[in-house]
């Protein structure tokens, strides 16, 4: 049995409280929240747990293994690394941290002391992202030419965070799980309207083998899209996560290019087949990546989704921001 100390009830915190005090081989024994409001309703919903105001109070308590930390991004670094110092496995919300110095020094101490870090890159674990790794790793889409999101919203805006940090870790995190090759670099472009942070912005990555990738997020949208495109040289993927039932649907279409004599006279013949919506594996995503963490804290074993992928994403987010900054310059990861 794992037990757990949840750090921040607010938004996400009472999801992963919730799973957690639910499998079965894990149990939420203390929840921590600065807000009063937070700690009454943390109190209502587990009458049984200790509530408190002071995280130290769980990071430094022998009887709990591991802590979730489900606050705002700018207080990861010093909740981790307090954890990990005091024997703890840790579960981080995401983005894992700030910056790529924090991540870094954060997968060192991990390593050192032997513990366990699992970054809540929660879609890893929906039917629709694991069936599209499926489908690449099978070879059924070919060669990959390009993924394009758009991932967009009226809001939440964020006090302590730009669109890109908030939305972005998704497909960034998505994109690092997908193709097994780094990207080369970065261009970002993105405006501020309301807050001081942008609230609109548009990424392209650049992957080895002529993959790029484009996400768009946006928080002044009319309407939420959270809808991706997926090319491949033999079929290409149309994911709409808000559909109900069909939110993955294959197409049997391309591109082939043959050339006859000379080097100009090219053929292009397009390839129009069938579309199908394979079945998606159903199951709250987040229940399966907290019994996923149980399982590795108990046997021992890296999760994929670990400290490093978390860095992986973060240096991803940097370099977008410092393109953002410069108006779109090329940064190279």
């Amino acid at each position: 049995m794992i037990k757990f100390g949840v750090i921040g009830f607010g938004y996400w915190g009472p999801n992963v409280a919730r799973n957690l005090d639910t499998l079965e081989d894990s149990k939420v024994v203390a929840i921590c929240d600065k807000s009063p409001t937070a700690r009454k309703r943390a109190q209502q919903a587990y009458p049984h747990v200790k509530i408190t105001g002071d995280a130290a109070e769980l990071v430094e308590s022998p009887e709990i293994d591991a802590i979730a930390v489900v606050t705002p991004v700018w207080t990861h670094y010093e909740l981790t690394k307090a954890a990990l110092k005091h024997g703890k496995h840790v579960f981080v919300e995401k983005p894992f941290t700030s910056c790529v110095r924090q991540a870094e020094e954060l997968v060192n101490l991990a390593e050192q002391k032997n513990l366990r870090i699992m970054v809540d890159h929660t879609f890893l674990f929906t039917g629709a992202v694991r069936k599209i790794r499926e489908l690449v790793d099978a070879g059924s889409l070919g060669k990959l030419y390009y993924y394009d999101s758009t991932r967009v919203n009226l809001g939440l805006f964020q006090h302590d965070v730009n669109v890109v940090w908030d939305l972005a870790p998704h497909d960034l995190s998505i994109l690092d799980y997908l193709i097994d090759k780094r990207p080369e670099a970065v261009v970002a472009t993105g405006q501020t309207h309301l807050n001081g942070h942008e609230d609109v912005a548009y990424i392209t990555l650049y992957f080895p083998d002529k993959i790029i990738a484009h996400v768009n997020v946006n928080w002044l949208s009319p309407v939420k899209v959270r809808t991706t495109f997926i090319g491949g040289e033999k079929k290409m993927v149309v994911w709409n996560d808000l559909e109900a039932d069909e939110k993955i649907k294959i197409y049997d279409k391309g591109v082939h290019i043959t050339s006859q004599q000379g080097v100009y006279n090219l053929l292009v013949n397009y390839r129009s087949g069938d579309m199908w919506a394979p079945r998606i594996q159903p199951g709250e995503a987040l229940k399966q990546e907290l019994q996923y963490f149980i399982e590795c804290i108990s046997e021992n074993k890296q999760p994929f989704n670990d400290g490093v992928a978390g860095l992986r994403v973060v240096r991803m987010l940097e370099a977008a921001t410092k393109s953002m900054q410069k108006r779109g310059e090329l940064i190279e990861v």
